[in-house]
């Protein structure tokens, strides 16, 4: 195992990697930027090294700023966290240019997993199962409403190189694929300098399923379990549960062997995610990426399957074996929820930074809270506004769900804008607690 590493993220993220960091005995260096030198990530790293002004281009994003700080600290390795670099193939290949251990798969694997198009070609040749959709980028309206008629409509339009629903809208006849396709160039251009599009057949009626898979330091892929993310506003993810509600044992074991089939394809090391889209009305399940990083989700699967995932990270990136038998993979126990804690308001989701002036957060059997913030800390407007992942293990879900009402109840930010009473609200909402929802269902309780 290496001895130190720098991490290169900020807020909960950072705090999770030191805290596993700590545990091992692995010197942890922080780095950060100037508007978040009171935050606690800071003061819980063994050494912490400012690299810039507040806008993430000067800081975060900088990658000579953090290879810099890297080589000033001597730390022997980088982990990423989410976010940020942590799926930028040039850093990534970077890093082990200059001698540090990367904490994460190969920018190779990045870049062949990293554009959509690419992705979707590379994983049907693996026999795994991908929606219909374009196996070349869309340039122009005409190609793109030639390619939606066989598609058939309604399609998704995607940015093949983006990530986090940005750039996404769908389309459910020509007229609203013309207003919609300009838009969605546009915003892949500014977003991620790559203007090409991606149509995807659309799933009115969808699940977003997703398999965390580890590809090993001796070679061998495996996959430890569902998650479903399937609570969105904005194509985003809010709320994750694993098991999945929605997936039967057979649909299980078909959607593990498909994603062990993704990472093989690629030669995939370290933590990654596939992410498939599971259509309710015909019991399909189809890829839609992976995810080549630790998931923000990631405690779900902590939970179920009673392992850190960060550790296994650090073991496999120093060319350790797991802390299980791959041969004979945990099992997993009870159900866990993850509630995403914005700084955001409950009713449309628009981010509300602000001064914490009371920070209390639940405790008790099951409860985990993974916090960037404590009370007194400012919530700036420079990043995303997570403040907090709330996760929840029981015995079943319905036990996982009473534990998790609790706990939001008991859970008291005052100052900035919060979501809390959204979930006050999802965890009554009968569709919800039924386990028969799907990505609409933010939009019909907003409705």
């Amino acid at each position: 195992m290496f001895e130190s590493v720098l991490v290169a993220n900020r807020g909960e993220i950072a705090r999770r990697v030191i805290r596993t960091a700590s545990r091992l005995g692995v010197r942890s260096i922080a780095v950060y930027s100037e508007a978040d030198a009171e935050l606690p990530f800071v003061a819980e790293a063994q050494e912490a090294i400012c690299i810039g002004p507040a806008a993430p281009a000067e800081s975060y994003l900088n990658t000579e700023a953090v290879l810099a700080a890297a080589a000033k600290s001597e730390a022997q390795a980088i982990h990423p966290g989410y976010g940020f670099l942590s799926e930028n193939a040039d850093f990534a290949d970077s890093v082990a240019e200059r001698g540090h251990v990367w904490v994460g798969p190969s920018g190779e694997a990045m870049r062949e997993m990293g554009d959509k198009i690419a992705a979707r070609n590379r994983m049907s040749a693996a026999g795994v199962p991908v929606a219909p959709g374009t196996t070349e980028p869309v340039d122009t309206i005409e190609a793109a409403t030639a390619e939606a008629e066989k598609i058939g409509y309604p399609v998704m339009v995607k940015a093949s190189a983006g990530g986090g629903g940005i750039g996404m809208s769908a389309a459910h006849d020509a007229d609203e694929l013309a207003k919609v396709f300009e838009t969605a160039r546009t915003r892949a251009e500014r977003f991620f300098a790559n203007p090409a599009i991606l149509l995807e057949k659309f799933v009115p009626s969808a699940r977003h399923i997703e398999v965390q898979i580890l590809g090993l330091a001796d070679g061998t892929v495996v996959a430890l379990g569902e998650r479903d993310c399937s609570v969105q506003r904005r194509h985003q993810k809010v709320a994750e549960e694993s098991p999945s509600p929605a997936v039967t044992p057979q649909l299980r074991e078909e959607i593990m062997a498909a994603a062990v089939r993704a990472g093989e394809a690629v030669g995939y090391r370290n933590a990654g995610t596939v992410e498939m889209l599971f259509d309710t009305s015909s019991g399909e399940a189809w890829f839609l990426e992976m995810n080549t990083r630790l998931q923000v989700e990631h405690p779900v699967t902590e939970a179920i399957f009673g392992i850190d995932l960060v550790e296994e990270q650090f073991r496999i990136a120093a060319g350790l074996a797991p802390t299980f038998d791959p041969t004979n993979l945990p099992i997993p126990n009870g159900h866990a929820l993850e509630l995403r804690i914005y700084a955001e308001d409950p009713k449309r989701f628009l981010p509300g930074p602000g001064t914490i002036t009371t920070w209390n957060e639940p405790t008790g059997a099951g409860i985990r809270v993974d916090s960037g913030y404590v009370q007194g800390n400012v919530v700036t407007p420079f990043y995303d506004p997570l403040l907090a992942k709330l996760i929840v293990h029981g015995d079943d879900r319905d036990d996982a769900i009473a534990r998790a009402r609790t706990a939001v109840a008991e859970f008291t930010i005052v100052g900035p804008k919060n979501n809390l009473p959204f979930f006050t609200e999802l965890l009554d909402n009968p569709e919800f607690t039924a386990g028969e929802y799907d990505t609409g269902i933010i939009a019909r309780m907003r409705a």
